[in-house]
C-alpha cells in the first residue's frame, strides 16, 4: 500500500506550512485567542482564498475533491501550529452534514457561502449526559403545521458564539436513545428563544452552552428526511474524528521536535540533558508513538476514501482514535516532564500544545470509548 502523498497533496501541505511560518507564531496565536471572536477573520478569509475551506467537499459540491487524505494533510499541519480557527466546526462537521443531507439550490448556496468564507457554522449535537452516544438525544422538535418548535439544551458547541447558523440535532420521534427519529435543523443563531453562553475551552477554542426555548423554525429548515439523520451524523462525526486525529498527530510531532530542541540547550549539573541516555530513550519512545499514530491515521483516511464496507471504515476510525489517544498520553506527558515546570507556562507553546491534544483526546470519543467500540464491531 502506498502511503506517500500525491503532488497536489504536497502542494497543499506546503501552502499551510508557508502560512504558519509567515503568519502564525506563538505570540500571534496568543493574541488571536485573547480576542473577542477567538479566531482571526482575516485568516479565515485567507483560508477561503487559498481554497482550504473547499478541501472537505467533492467537486460536485463545489469543492476540491472531498478526499479524507487531503483533509488529514491539512489538519496535521494545523495541529503543528495549534490553529484556533473553527475549521472542524464549520467546514468538516457542519459543512459535512449540509453536503450529506441538504439538496438542490439550498445546498449549493450554503456550501458556496461556506467555501468563500462568508458563513460561520456550529453543530449542536452533544447534550448533558449523552457522553459519546450520538443517538442519545432529548432535545425535542415538535411539528406544528408548517413550523417546527425546538426545545432543549446542548453543551460543548464549538464556534456557536460566532456562528450565523447552528445545526441542531433534535428528536422528532422515538425513545431517548433510539437512532430512528433524529433530525437536524438549521437554526439562525440570533433566532428568538436561542440562548448562547460562550466560554473559552482550556485549549483556547471557543465553545458554548446553547439553550433552545420554543424556538420556531420552518419545516423546510430540516436537513434531509424527517427522523433519518442519525446515519449521516455518525458518518460525518467519524470523518471529523479522523480529521482531529490528524491534528493531534501534527501537535504531537511539534511537541517531540520542541522537546528534542530543548534537551540540546537545557543543562543540569553542568551537562546538556540531551546527552543523558535515559532521556534519549524516552524521546526515542516519543518518536515511535508519533510514527505509529501517524501511520494508523493515514490508514483510516485511506479506508474512508476506499470502497471498503461501512463496518471496515468504522473499525478503522476507532482503531485510529484509540491509538492516537495512547500516543497523546505518552508523548504529551513526556514533553511536559522533560521540559519541567516551564512546560506549563503560558510563555511556552509546549503547554498550549499539551492542552490542545488533551482536548482532542476526548473529542468525538476518548481512547477507551473507541477501543470498546472497535471490540464490539
Amino acid at each position: 500500500m502506498d502511503f506517500s502523498y500525491s503532488e497536489v497533496q504536497l502542494m497543499l501541505q506546503d501552502s499551510v506550512q508557508k502560512f504558519v511560518q509567515k503568519s502564525y507564531d506563538h505570540d500571534t496565536r496568543s493574541k488571536i485567542v485573547e480576542s473577542e471572536d477567538g479566531f482571526s477573520k482575516e485568516n479565515w478569509q485567507l483560508f477561503a482564498e487559498l481554497g482550504w475551506l473547499a478541501v472537505p467537499f467533492t467537486e460536485e459540491d463545489g469543492g476540491l475533491g472531498g478526499s479524507a487524505v487531503d483533509l488529514i494533510v491539512m489538519m496535521e499541519e494545523f495541529g503543528k501550529a495549534n490553529l484556533v480557527e473553527p475549521f472542524t466546526a464549520t467546514a468538516v462537521l457542519s459543512g459535512g452534514l449540509i453536503a450529506k443531507l441538504a439538496d438542490g439550490e439550498r445546498k449549493s448556496q450554503l456550501l458556496e457561502q461556506l467555501v468563500t468564507g462568508n458563513l460561520q457554522l456550529a453543530c449542536a449535537y452533544a447534550e448533558p449526559g449523552s457522553r459519546f452516544n450520538l443517538s442519545k438525544v432529548t432535545t425535542s422538535a415538535k411539528t406544528d403545521g408548517d413550523e417546527v418548535i425546538i426545545n432543549g439544551s446542548k453543551i460543548a458547541v464549538l464556534n456557536a458564539s460566532n456562528a450565523d447558523q447552528i445545526l441542531v440535532v433534535a428528536r422528532e420521534s422515538g425513545a431517548e436513545t433510539d437512532e430512528e427519529g433524529i433530525s437536524i435543523f438549521m437554526v439562525a443563531a440570533n433566532a428568538d428563544g436561542v440562548s448562547i453562553s460562550a466560554f473559552t475551552n482550556f485549549d483556547g477554542k471557543k465553545s458554548s452552552e446553547v439553550n433552545f426555548a420554543n424556538v420556531k423554525v420552518s419545516a423546510s429548515n430540516r436537513l434531509g428526511a424527517a427522523g433519518q439523520a442519525h446515519a449521516a451524523l455518525q458518518k460525518i462525526v467519524d470523518r471529523a474524528t479522523v480529521g482531529v486525529s490528524a491534528e493531534a498527530v501534527g501537535a504531537l510531532e511539534s511537541l517531540l521536535q520542541k522537546t528534542v530542541e530543548y534537551s540540546k540547550t537545557r543543562k543540569q549539573f553542568g551537562t546538556v540533558i540531551g546527552t543523558f541516555q535515559a532521556l534519549q530513550h524516552r524521546m526515542a519512545d516519543m518518536f515511535i508513538e508519533c510514527q505509529l499514530a501517524r501511520s494508523i491515521v493515514v490508514m483510516a483516511a485511506m479506508q474512508l476514501d476506499s470502497s471498503a464496507s461501512e463496518l471496515e471504515q468504522t473499525k478503522s476510525v476507532s482503531a485510529a482514535k484509540s491509538r492516537v489517544g495512547k500516543a497523546i498520553r505518552h508523548v504529551s506527558q513526556e514533553a511536559i516532564q522533560i521540559h519541567g515546570g516551564i512546560g506549563m507556562t503560558d510563555e511556552l507553546d509546549v503547554g498550549h500544545l499539551f492542552k490542545r491534544v488533551t482536548a482532542i483526546d476526548i473529542m468525538f470519543g476518548n481512547a477507551d470509548y473507541h477501543t470498546e467500540r472497535f471490540a464490539a464491531l
